[in-house]
């Protein structure tokens, strides 16, 4: 018997989007809620969010529920980061919002929402730093905000459990998703003994999954595998592109460094043989304050 990556999109939709006990301790956990509102129910919601311009395809969030305050929760597991995929999450929380009421409804039926993505690579170039939280706060207000939106990002490779001790349950969950890897058969004792955790665990086994889910599990690593392929490939065009422009910039710099040395040598002749800084700008291209300052160097 072995054990699932729960990083993987198949798994990690069925430890979380089949379980919600388990996804009510992993949003308490992650999530920035107050101490005395935390998730006490939740109810699964259609994941997929329409966009309102035809024109844009729909996008699917991993996991979308809402809890008995009204409350909704967005989750994502993204293995690669882009650029665009916080426009992508900015997209889908704002259409959860304003999906919750009707044409002639009153915002007072208005409830927040919480966009939670965990991104399983480095993105943000700060290696000490692995939550993201946002909010629309005051600019100059400090605690002054609009309630509504909240965003949290967590950059998975950059949480290191020795470096956090403030909650035991965020750093189990969070090891949980960084150290269980594709296939492995030890799973450690910490994590077995949260009961939410436990039954995360449990739906890893190889032995929870049908053979038809196994092979989708599969195809998602090479889906994977092939999308980082390409990025790799374009990187290093580009590297390549960026070494020959800055040799072909290196050359010309290095002619031009060489003509201006023969310009100030003619130069000097030049002003030995009493020639005119009109005249010796003409012949060697200088400039007549050029000229003039090499004639004070010259004295």
């Amino acid at each position: 018997m072995y054990y699932l990556d729960p990083k993987n999109d198949i798994s990690f939709k069925k430890v979380f989007g089949r379980h919600p006990e388990v996804l009510k301790s992993f949003l308490n956990a992650l999530l920035p809620l107050q101490p005395d509102s935390p998730i006490t129910e939740i109810e699964y919601l259609n994941p997929e969010l329409l966009p309102d311009i035809p024109e844009l395809k729909f996008t699917m969030v991993d996991m979308r529920c809402r809890d008995k305050t009204g409350r909704q929760f967005l989750v994502e597991m993204q293995m690669l980061w882009a650029d665009s995929f916080e426009s992508r999450i900015l997209l889908n929380a704002c259409k959860a919002f304003s999906h919750q009421i009707g044409r002639g409804d009153t915002y007072d039926l208005l409830a927040p929402v919480y966009s939670l993505n965990i991104i399983n690579q480095s993105f943000s170039g700060q290696s000490a730093v692995w939550y993201h939280q946002y909010a629309l706060n005051h600019q100059s207000l400090p605690g002054k905000r609009m309630n509504g939106l909240e965003f949290v990002l967590i950059e998975l490779p950059n949480f290191m459990p020795a470096n956090y001790k403030e909650r035991r349950i965020t750093t189990l969950w969070l090891r949980f998703l960084k150290e269980i890897k594709n296939r492995s058969t030890m799973i450690p004792q910490e994590l077995l003994e949260v009961p939410e955790i436990a039954e995360a665990v449990e739906a890893l086994k190889d032995s929870s999954y049908s053979r038809e889910e196994l092979e989708q599990y599969e195809k998602y690593w090479d889906i994977l595998r092939t999308q980082q392929t390409f990025v790799n490939d374009a990187l290093r065009k580009g590297r390549l592109e960026g070494q020959q422009i800055g040799q072909q910039i290196g050359e010309q710099l290095g002619q031009h460094i060489g003509e201006h040395k023969k310009a100030k040598y003619s130069a000097e002749k030049l002003i030995i043989r009493g020639f005119s800084n009109a005249d010796i700008a003409d012949i060697t291209g200088l400039g007549i304050d050029e000229i003039e300052a090499l004639r004070k160097e010259m004295n």
